[in-house]
């Protein structure tokens, strides 16, 4: 099992001495817009490679040491290398590789909490890579040198909390309306209509899609896909259901539907992706 220590922070090891993984739960002044801070540094070389699926997570990756290789929906190629950087939501999978000299501290927001930290239109970071200095400016490169000089994952941990913290407070809310619409969803499952989610604001269509992606970076309809997905993904990890029941209960037309989706979203099978977990 993972060690905790006395912070709070969790140290993993699934890369069999291959790599270090810290990860800690935000605190409460964190809560309401970050998942949880992760810090990753390989110790020796190597090739590593990850695919990430669809999800509700907007990173911000600041790095100390060598640069990632990431393709949006396809493998990476040389020039697709990102060293500090946040990326917006994709909806789709996304393919990391690094090489053995990597190092870094991420955090993952939720996308209201993204919203608040970054204080810009989330459509300016969705489908994309965007570097430190572009969305943080001078902050995001002293940020960086802060941490990349601190002494060890306690006090980088402490020191990147303090940083979003002071941002959070220094940014309004998001738009009411946005959010009772972005709760609506996830309550949902992904289920509910995008035309009961207008009617319930008095907005059209039209004008909820375009509020929605420039909050959230993605419109409602997208949203709500990568929220049936990850439910999908979730019950067939710990459901004893086959995958037309799990395809029903989730909202999908039906089996080849749901298949479709996954496909689109992981780049997988649901069935393969069952047997990854």
């Amino acid at each position: 099992m993972p060690a905790e220590s006395e912070d709070g922070s969790r140290h993993e090891n699934p890369g069999l001495d291959r790599f270090e993984l810290v990860r800690r739960a935000p605190g409460p002044r964190l809560r309401c817009a970050v998942t949880d801070i992760c810090g990753y540094r390989e110790t020796m070389p190597g090739r590593f490679r990850n695919v990430e699926y669809a999800s509700l997570i907007v990173p911000l990756v600041i790095s100390f040491a060598e640069p990632f290789a990431i393709g949006l929906g396809k493998e990476p190629g040389d020039n697709d290398r990102f060293a500090s950087f946040a990326a917006g939501l994709y909806a789709g999978p996304v393919v990391i590789e690094s090489f053995g000299g990597a190092c870094c501290v991420q955090v993952n927001f939720t996308p209201l909490g993204a919203r608040r930290f970054f204080g810009l239109p989330m459509s300016e970071l969705t489908d994309r890579m965007v570097g430190l200095d572009d969305v943080l400016g001078l902050e995001g490169i002293a940020l960086r040198e802060r941490l990349g000089n601190a002494r060890d994952w306690s006090a980088r941990f402490a020191i990147v909390e303090a940083f979003v913290a002071t941002r959070l407070t220094e940014t309004r809310e998001t738009q009411a309306e946005i959010v009772w619409a972005y709760d609506r969803i996830i309550v949902s499952g992904g289920r509910i209509r995008v035309s009961s989610l207008a009617d319930g604001l008095g907005w059209s269509r039209k004008h909820l899609a375009g509020k929605f992606s420039n909050a959230i970076g993605v419109g409602p309809k997208t949203l709500s896909r990568i929220v049936r997905f990850n439910r999908a993904l979730g019950l067939s990890r710990h459901a004893q259901s086959g995958w037309a029941d799990i395809a029903a209960d989730c909202g999908y037309a039906d089996q080849a539907h749901l298949v479709r989706e996954f496909r689109n979203l992981a780049g997988e099978t649901p069935t393969t992706l069952a047997a990854q977990a």
